[in-house]
């Protein structure tokens, strides 16, 4: 264990000391908890501890299973164990995590802040990749990507395509794009 975290940052004015990353290095697992803490801003925690750790040992992907679970209390519960049972896959490391960008005439009335979302075809494939090798290993039968194409117009037709690409390497798993809009409202 390491005292690592926002009363960490209270006291030293960083979320980790300078060699922690090489610490961590010495470990076969990560465990990481939450972090966030009042009076500490949540990019701090987040630039500060979590996406330094993501970024050097390279764990590009988010897995998120969802289930009902028996004897949970839920606005679903009209359904039974095993109905709810799915896996979220998102990337980790790029996109929104992207620190390109920046602030220009900060503190006047006309400031400017640029945040540019960056995805490489190296990093959206192994992401995909990744939920299509997961469907497989459980058993799942259909892979769902989401998509905003309708609004973002670089981004996500880049991720629909590498999708697509990736897709038909499975020919055995049904697979659909649906907007983010309508999977949620699936959800």
């Amino acid at each position: 264990e390491f005292p690592w975290s926002c009363t960490y940052y209270l006291e030293h004015g960083c979320m980790m000391p300078p060699d922690a990353l090489d610490v961590l290095a010495g470990f076969d697992a990560i465990f990481l908890g939450a972090v966030g803490w009042p009076g500490v801003p949540d990019h701090v925690s987040l630039w500060g501890l979590l996406i330094p750790i993501r970024r050097h040992f390279e764990q590009y992907v988010n897995v998120r299973p969802v289930k009902l679970l028996r004897g949970m209390r839920s606005p679903l519960r009209d359904r039974e164990p095993g109905d709810i049972d799915f896996v979220v896959v998102r990337e980790n490391s790029e996109g929104e995590y992207s620190d390109i960008g920046g602030r220009i005439h900060s503190g006047t009335g006309h400031e400017t802040a640029v945040q540019v979302n960056y995805f490489s075809r190296m990093g959206v494939t192994r992401t995909v990749r990744y939920a299509f090798e997961l469907a497989v290993a459980e058993g799942r039968k259909d892979v769902v990507g989401a998509t905003k194409s309708n609004g973002i117009v670089y981004s996500m037709p880049f991720w629909d395509e590498v999708f697509n690409e990736v897709a038909s390497g499975y020919p055995a798993l049904e697979n659909r794009l649906l907007l983010v809009d309508a999977l949620a409202a699936r959800f």
